[in-house]
């Protein structure tokens, strides 16, 4: 053997380019670079996300008030929620998991367009930027909720343009990124991979990628209406002007319940990666994955109306949204049911990663079921605009994207760094983070029943025994999700050395090196077998 071929290539941590220091990160186009820069960027957003949502179940663990007046609570409940939505579980599957590892899974050496990628990451900065000056100027920060229903949005005195725009740019940052990795998966795949042999997480990818492509122009251009409603007072929503706020809910529900899908179907694709190989096994079913993804992804546009059963509808759309919601659970159950029946007679190896996958698919069923009870009209009445909402709302978004996004993180972590991070106190935190969230959201489903309403500063004395559970969940699952946290860093200085592939896993990106070269493969990949070959 040469001395050439010898030579080991720089792994892309270590590639020194034209630029240096942090100019090497923030005007790279490699899409593992570009992955990282979303990590980081939405694991800070996480932690000021999730510190104003500790602030807020301080404020609820008495009646009265305790740490912040009214306006303030209006405008903290408003931020945390477009931070946690907009820049945290919309983009964070896709934008971190799917940058870095969609190109190598289908065995391409980058996505197909790298500077439209760093323009991506470009815009998400641009509107969190944007979000954050709504706080600090104008007369007040926003305080209509992360949906911005009208009227209000546009009477309200606040500071709302900025929040408005900031929401415009992050979804415009969206499109693209759905864009660029469908394209990527119609053009880009190795020689003898197939649609039919390409792993479940990439294609999860391109069920979001056409969602966020389809979908997101319509919160867009819904922002942009209400920008014209509070400055040149066109009147799309203003009764007075004979427009008609309910047309402000179906235009943003229109959207943002196929995004819910944007956050759940790169989650379900991980959670299906992990399972396949901590069990050893190939994934049951796989045909069926693949269908139940795209069906939910479809079936999802014609659900918008079950978050709107309270606000005057037909009773034919009434009945309609109901029967399409319960119909849109048919997929994902079919998920459920494959991933139990791969670990059935699976090899299994009960590691972190798996770990956080069982977590996920208990809390995504308790979400799943409590949906089925908001998507009946009789029950639903009842339960609007209730804490029961908060929690099936929690226990879907934040449950299913938050767990498969640490489960993801601890899966690929040793194939991203490098480094093996060390398993007793990434355990002790998900145990913290797991029991911290049932008391913290699962009290809310008690409190809804008994008829708390969601949003409100104070409370009657009878709702005080489930607001105390729910206030020292948040404490133990903040307390968790640092533990979580301040291992993998501290992983990244003092962790083993991570070898090729430590699961065992049979996808592309452990048959490369870890961490990956720049160009991800030496010479380019022939797929000849499935991607769960375990024999």
């Amino acid at each position: 053997m040469s001395d050439h071929e010898n030579i080991r290539e720089p792994s892309y941590l270590e590639y020194e380019g034209k630029h240096k220091g942090i100019f090497a990160w923030i005007l790279s186009t490699d899409h593992k670079r570009i992955g990282m820069l979303y990590l980081f960027s939405i694991l800070t957003m996480f932690a000021i996300g999730a510190t104003i949502g500790l602030l807020m179940k301080f404020e609820l663990i008495a009646p009265g008030k305790t740490i912040m007046g009214p306006q303030t609570y209006n405008a903290f409940f408003t931020l945390h929620g477009i931070i946690m939505i907009f820049t945290v579980v919309i983009p964070g599957l896709p934008a971190v998991f799917g940058n870095f590892f969609l190109p190598i899974m289908i065995g391409a050496k980058d996505v197909a367009f790298p500077r439209l990628n760093l323009l991506s990451w470009y815009l998400y900065v641009s509107g969190v930027l944007l979000v954050i000056i709504s706080q600090f100027t104008g007369q007040g920060p926003p305080d209509t909720g992360w949906t911005f229903y009208a009227p209000y949005s546009f009477k309200t005195i606040n500071n709302m343009l900025p929040a408005v725009f900031g929401a415009f740019v992050l979804g415009f940052s969206s499109v693209l990124t759905g864009l660029n990795f469908l394209v990527t998966m119609h053009r880009m795949r190795a020689p003898g991979m197939t649609w039919l042999k390409m792993p479940l997480f990439p294609w999860t990818l391109y069920a979001t990628g056409w969602v966020q492509l389809l979908a997101t122009p319509i919160i867009g251009i819904t922002l942009l209406m209400v920008a014209g409603e509070r400055i040149l007072h066109i009147g799309f929503f203003d009764p007075v002007l004979g427009g008609d706020p309910i047309l402000f809910q179906h235009l943003f529900w229109t959207y943002s319940h196929p995004a819910v899908y944007i956050m759940i179907l790169p989650a379900m694709g991980a959670i299906s990666e992990i399972i396949a190989t901590f069990s050893h096994k190939a994934l049951f079913g796989y045909k069926f994955m693949i269908g139940s993804a795209l069906a939910i992804a479809f079936v999802g546009y014609f659900v918008w109306g079950h978050h709107m059963f309270t606000s005057g509808m037909s009773g034919t759309a009434l009945y309609s949204f109901s029967l399409m919601t319960f119909l849109v659970a048919i997929p994902s159950a079919i998920k459920v049911f494959n991933w139990i029946a791969t670990m059935h007679k699976g090899s299994i190896d009960p590691q972190t990663p798996f770990y956080w996958a069982m977590g996920f698919i208990f809390v995504f069923m308790v979400g799943g079921f409590s949906g089925l009870v908001l998507g009946a009209l009789a029950t639903d009445v009842h339960l609007h605009n209730t804490h029961f909402v908060l929690a099936h709302f929690h226990f879907i978004v934040f449950g299913g994207t938050g767990f498969a996004f640490f489960g993801a993180m601890h899966y690929w972590f040793p194939k991203i760094t490098g480094k093996m991070y060390d398993t007793k106190w990434a355990n002790t935190g998900l145990l913290l983070f797991f029991m911290g969230f049932i008391a913290l959201y699962g009290s809310m489903f008690y409190l809804g029943m008994k008829g708390m309403p969601r949003r409100y500063y104070d409370y009657d004395e009878i709702f005080h025994a489930g607001n105390i559970l729910s206030t020292m969940g948040s404490w133990v699952l903040y307390s968790g999700a640092a533990i979580i946290i301040i291992n993998l860093f501290y992983s990244l200085k003092a962790g083993a050395t991570a070898p090729a592939d430590p699961w065992g896993g049979k996808t592309l990106e452990w048959t490369i090196p870890s961490p990956p070269t720049v160009e991800n493969f030496t010479d380019q990949p022939i797929v000849t077998k499935g991607p769960y070959d375990y024999k």
